[in-house]
């Protein structure tokens, strides 16, 4: 049994996922002090950790000075901090391979010199996708296949950790997620660029004929497993976490018009991103029957519920950055 976690540092910790595994863990371990290390990019915000108590160090997760000094005072280390979102990969992919690829070795390195504990946090699509009608799900031991910068940045990074795992000791232990949402995720994407689109007036927008189909979660649901595996994952072990949420984009959009009163018509067809994957599909199975997690939001219409709810109240914190994310889409030749 390893000791107890009183002290964590949080990387991206200001960002969508990070923020709210902070939130989390000051209502279910209000004993845990958590400092946040974020550069705060345009999707991160200190708006998102307001109430929080987490101490806030603005700075980037490759800066090899700081990011020792922060991993000296800590337990462990949950490692969020990436850039992700795949459209911005496609315009532009060298942040991706210095905030995930160099970012991540920069921290490797400090949690072997300190003897802390990681955990790193990255995506189901480091696996590529799945055809619509294949049954099969990703699992810890599908083989790699990303089709994005975003997506074989993260790939790189899951390697790193694992090569650090066997080739210096160091405990570690990785998660594969599924498709998060729910509030704090910044209004480029999927749901909650859909939500504002409504609640701005505007039409929602559906990528190609919306068949692409994506594991949803909730973002709470994916941060009490990363708990949970901090608690009593397997050193080296990759878990996937998922709550058998699989919908295609084009229900998604329907569920989000139907409940915000809108007609089942009333969007547009853009054109479709280069690369776009087709299925994500996540094998939660042996997180389930060897850690005993399990997901609250088992019904994905009441998640959706809840976070338009978030976003009809909190349109402080979302409206300059909605317009910043239309103009930039106006740019684009797809979105």
């Amino acid at each position: 049994m390893s000791a107890p976690i009183t002290r964590v540092l949080v990387t991206g910790g200001a960002g969508f996922i990070g923020a709210n595994f902070v939130h989390l863990t000051r209502r279910l371990r209000p004993e845990v002090h958590i400092t946040v290390l974020d550069k705060l990019t345009y999707a991160g915000d200190r708006a998102s950790l307001a109430g929080s108590g987490a101490e806030l160090v603005v700075g980037d997760v490759a800066d090899a000075e700081l990011v020792d000094e922060l991993v000296a005072r800590v337990d462990a280390v949950v490692h969020f901090a990436a850039e992700s979102h795949n459209d911005n990969s496609l315009t532009d992919p060298s942040p991706f391979i210095h905030t995930n690829l160099v970012g991540t070795f920069t921290l490797l390195e400090a949690v072997r010199r300190h003897g802390v504990r990681l955990h790193h946090v990255s995506t189901d699509e480091v696996y590529g996708d799945l055809a619509l009608d294949d049954p099969v799900r990703f699992t810890e031991t599908t083989a790699y296949n990303p089709s994005s910068p975003y997506s074989a940045s993260k790939a790189g990074s899951d390697m790193l950790v694992r090569a650090w795992v066997r080739s210096f000791g160091i405990t570690a232990t990785l998660s594969n997620c599924s498709n998060n949402y729910g509030p704090y995720q910044h209004v480029e994407k999927f749901i909650p660029r859909q939500i504002t689109h409504v609640l701005t007036g505007r039409r929602p927008v559906l990528y190609g004929a919306g068949r692409n189909v994506r594991d949803w979660i909730h973002v709470d649901d994916h941060n009490t497993a990363v708990w949970r595996i901090l608690d009593a994952g397997e050193t080296g072990r990759t878990y996937l976490i998922g709550a058998d949420g699989e919908l295609d984009n084009r229900t998604v959009l329907a569920m989000i018009l139907e409940q915000m009163g809108r007609g089942a018509d009333d969007f547009d067809h853009v054109a479709d991103r280069p690369g776009h994957d087709l299925r994500y599909a996540i094998d939660a199975g042996p997180l389930r029957t060897e850690l005993g997690w399990r997901p609250r939001y088992t019904d994905f219409a009441e998640g959706l519920a809840d976070t338009i709810a978030w976003y009809r109240e909190h349109s402080d914190w979302w409206a300059q950055a909605k317009e910043r994310v239309e103009r930039r889409y106006a740019e684009q030749e797809w979105g």
